[in-house]
């Protein structure tokens, strides 16, 4: 891998210990089976040489964080993002292998526009992962970056930004992972055009009310336009998606649930709902023929808010989470209850450190953009 290639963590997993590895060529993980309790759960085995090893699934679960990499999702995306990743070639040098994937200038998108364009669901993500990945780099540059990065014990992602979490935490490549996004885009792209639908922000209210909300738009409208709660994002912002029927609904009641207020999102269409149920199998298919390792460090999955080390079950989950709600409130609660003491947000945007700050005003989050 060249010097100037971002440099991904892979797991590299002793008998007696677990420690990290800068270069995960040709690695498989070895996990320890010491103190693994052997109850119900998911295990992978890999066959090394005459030995066979054991992943249990619930290897990570009970993590302690202490410093977390958060990346975000669709929707922080904007113009000019990608800029500060040209002073550092490391950063720069994503954008030049993205291009060969994505078939086109990728940063010029996203440094010139137009707004259109990258705000479509197709460039926004891939553009979103580049970005965030660079933001990596741009920490790494900085004095004491290395130290930072080493020092991270947990990651997560809003969304696709779960992809961007596992490709820092080593599970597959930055091209495999870019491959992926790529893909899920299009997929998710393609399954909003085949039917009206939309997405809603909810603001003001808690969830049993939004719930409520939803469950009153629903009476008035036939199965296909349907609505749910699609995003747990904090307290007083709750996304909701279905039929586009069923969110004029939900828009129409609102004040009378005394929402604040109600904000269109500017997405394709009703995503992490059964509306995205045909971009499934395409991404079952993707993952099918990617190598996942398990991750070096524990990654907080979007569908259950917990961390997951087998392969295999990482694979289906990520095909679920585009059907599945957005566990995202319950991932951030977890951090600050296991007491994590501090948070970095890398990417574009600065609404992850809105959100973090929203449930404690007193958490400790910095914002490194690229």
């Amino acid at each position: 891998m060249a010097s100037s290639s971002l440099v991904l963590p892979s797991i590299s997993l002793s008998r007696s210990s677990i420690s990290t590895s800068m270069d995960f060529k040709n690695e498989i993980p070895r996990i320890s089976m010491k103190n693994l309790d052997r109850g119900r759960r998911v295990f992978m085995s890999i066959a090394v040489g005459s030995q066979t090893t054991v992943v249990d699934d619930a290897l990570f679960k009970d993590y302690k964080p202490s410093r977390a990499f958060l990346f975000p999702g669709q929707g922080a995306q904007a113009v000019g993002m990608g800029v500060e990743a040209q002073k550092v070639p490391a950063a720069a040098e994503l954008y030049k292998r993205a291009n060969d994937i994505m078939g086109f200038d990728l940063l010029d998108v996203c440094i010139n526009g137009p707004k259109e364009k990258l705000d479509s669901t197709v460039l926004s993500q891939p553009a979103i992962y580049v970005t965030s990945l660079a933001a990596v780099e741009v920490l790494r540059a900085r004095d004491g970056g290395q130290g930072i990065i080493d020092s991270v014990d947990v990651t997560c992602g809003l969304s696709l930004g779960e992809y961007t979490a596992l490709a820092f935490a080593g599970a597959f490549t930055f091209e495999d992972g870019l491959k992926l996004v790529k893909l899920r885009g299009e997929a998710m792209q393609d399954a909003a055009d085949a039917a009206k639908s939309a997405m809603v922000s909810i603001i003001g209210l808690d969830s049993e009310k939004v719930q409520q909300l939803c469950d009153a738009a629903n009476q008035e409208v036939d199965e296909e336009n349907k609505v749910q709660i699609a995003n747990f994002l904090c307290p007083g912002n709750y996304a909701v998606s279905g039929g586009l029927k069923g969110i004029e609904a939900v828009e129409a009641k609102a004040k009378s649930f005394k929402a604040r207020m109600t904000v269109r999102l500017a997405v394709a269409g009703a995503f992490h709902t059964s509306f995205m149920d045909p971009a499934v199998s395409r991404l079952e298919a993707a993952l099918a023929s990617t190598e996942l390792r398990t991750p070096r460090i524990p990654v907080i999955s979007n569908v259950d808010a917990k961390p997951h080390a087998d392969p295999d079950t990482i694979k289906e989950i990520l095909a679920r989470q585009v059907t599945s709600p957005v566990q995202w409130e319950t991932t951030v609660k977890t951090l600050l209850t296991k007491g994590v003491e501090k948070c970095y947000e890398l990417g574009p945007g600065k609404v992850i450190a809105g959100i973090v700050k929203r449930m404690d005003k007193s958490a400790d989050i910095e914002n490194i953009g690229a």
